[in-house]
């Protein structure tokens, strides 16, 4: 044990799901460095007027928009049949990009996907040395390279469909940009098997992707992802679904555990069980762009008067209104708060800190599915789980990303190559030795017997096939990525 310990990848420290969430680990927020709040003064510097006009406006559109949430709920969040793919996401992509989430029914054949589950139960009685969150009772396991998870990943119907979904929803505004939409990577996530009961996995509202690293000039920065959002022009040049800013954007200045440093065009889960609202799913706010914008101006904006305060106080249409809310435009006022962020952690959101999200009213859940419905939603979108699974049977899903090829993300993928040969936790990921002595993990030639060519590929075990059609971009994107992985 001691000789293949030594070989093992170097990794993170051991830990499980609950690190990557200052509100699940316990980790109390601290007082961000001043070098935070010197940031934003520059991200606003010669634009304040702009900057203030529009928040103003967007505090307009959230009031109306809210409402529309709010009375709408789970049935807002639009649906896509495998069967009808291609149709379905030209019919439905304007509201797809709305509300930055959807779900596509019947990905993987329903009895395929429902032994998927019951694959990884006898994997982990197999081997029950497998960590996970909560400790005692886990809901959220440690498992990377399961052959069912594998097998997932690799399925030509997935990889057909997050194919489909980059190239319907997502665009690159800048031809060369070296990023290809058309050739999907597979990023190894955890899954869920979540109990009847359960209260301990209680997710809040949360972006992930980082944290801080959305103002730092380091950090989402370097591809000015958000350039046109601190200029006050988020209507007219910022788009969520633009992939060329991204590329070089850089998502985990920290080493969070957890925290992912791939691109990914959407988030997603593969259900492999039936799950309704209420009872341990996702729930998302289903308004990407305006909810991903308000997260950033709000550090820049402080309550005139607070919330009920006596006499004096406001209530809570007063505590909202426009009129209530003043920019910390100089340096006197400026703080170095960003409310929810924490280095290393996820972006976490409540009602005290972000009240123009309204998130009692406008965490909606997704639309109850069945196995092998796919669940996505962009990356940016704020999200959350039932904080009590109340229905009588299993939650469970594979957390499975939609991520396109870029040079940054296939150094990656040889990383995460190098992980599953050792059966160790991808290079993001809590480490330790992981699967490295379970019963049964996948190895390489059951992911070349298993596995569609495409899933071969994604996995970095062969070399990617470039997609006709791709922009210049895309096509050095891929030889750039072929280069990294040694083909």
């Amino acid at each position: 044990m001691a000789a293949m310990n030594a070989s093992l990848p170097k990794g993170k420290a051991e830990g499980d799901i609950s690190d990557t969430f200052a509100s699940l680990s316990g980790r109390q927020a601290q007082a961000l460095p001043n070098r935070f709040r010197e940031l934003k003064l520059r991200l606003v510097n010669g634009h304040e007027d702009a900057f203030i006009a529009s928040w103003k406006r967007l505090l307009a559109i959230l009031r109306e928009e809210n409402e529309v949430i709010a009375r709408t709920g789970p049935s807002i969040v639009p649906e896509v049949r495998f069967s009808h793919l291609q149709e379905d996401l030209h019919s439905k992509a304007h509201d797809i990009k709305k509300r930055g989430v959807a779900v596509i029914r019947g990905v993987i054949p329903e009895d395929e996907a429902r032994a998927y589950k019951f694959e990884v139960e006898e994997y982990t009685r197999q081997n029950p040395h497998t960590r996970g969150f909560p400790q005692d009772q886990p809901q959220v396991f440690e498992l990377y390279w399961s052959p069912a998870q594998v097998r997932a990943r690799g399925h030509p119907r997935l990889l057909q469909t997050q194919t489909a979904l980059m190239a319907a929803l997502w665009r690159v505004s800048d031809a060369r940009a070296p990023i290809s939409l058309r050739t999907p990577l597979a990023y190894a996530d955890r899954l869920r098997i979540r109990q009847p009961g359960d209260a301990q996995f209680a997710l809040g509202a949360h972006q992930d992707g980082g944290s801080v690293e959305r103002w730092e000039e380091e950090g989402y920065g370097k591809g000015g992802v958000y350039d046109a959002v601190f200029r006050g022009d988020w209507e007219g040049s910022y788009d969520p679904f633009d992939a060329s800013p991204r590329v070089h954007a850089v998502t985990d200045l920290y080493g969070g555990l957890g925290a992912c440093s791939m691109l990914r065009a959407f988030q997603g889960w593969l259900a492999v069980s039936r799950s309704g609202p209420g009872e341990g799913t996702l729930l998302v706010n289903p308004l990407v762009k305006e909810a991903g914008v308000y997260a950033l101006l709000r550090p820049f904006f402080e309550p005139v008067r607070e919330l009920d305060q006596g006499a004096g106080g406001a209530g809570w249409e007063g505590y909202l209104s426009e009129g209530n809310w003043r920019f910390m435009g100089d340096s006197e006022r400026m703080s170095s708060a960003l409310q929810g962020a924490m280095p290393g952690c996820a972006q976490e959101f409540t009602e005290a800190l972000h009240p123009h999200l309204e998130l009692q009213r406008t965490m909606v859940h997704v639309p109850e599915v069945r196995p092998g419905d796919y669940v996505i939603w962009h990356c940016d979108t704020i999200h959350a789980v039932d904080k009590k699974h109340g229905g009588s049977s299993d939650s469970s899903v594979f957390y499975i990303p939609v991520c396109p090829t870029t040079e940054a993300s296939a150094k990656y993928i040889a990383r995460q190559r190098t992980a599953f040969l050792h059966g160790t936790p991808g290079p993001d990921f809590p480490g330790g030795e992981g699967e490295s002595r379970h019963i049964g993990r996948a190895t390489e030639e059951y992911v070349r017997k298993y596995c569609d060519p495409r899933g071969v590929q994604a996995m970095g075990l062969d070399k990617l096939i470039a997609s006709e059609g791709d922009t210049p971009g895309g096509t050095e994107a891929v030889e750039r990525a072929n280069t990294v992985l040694g083909f």
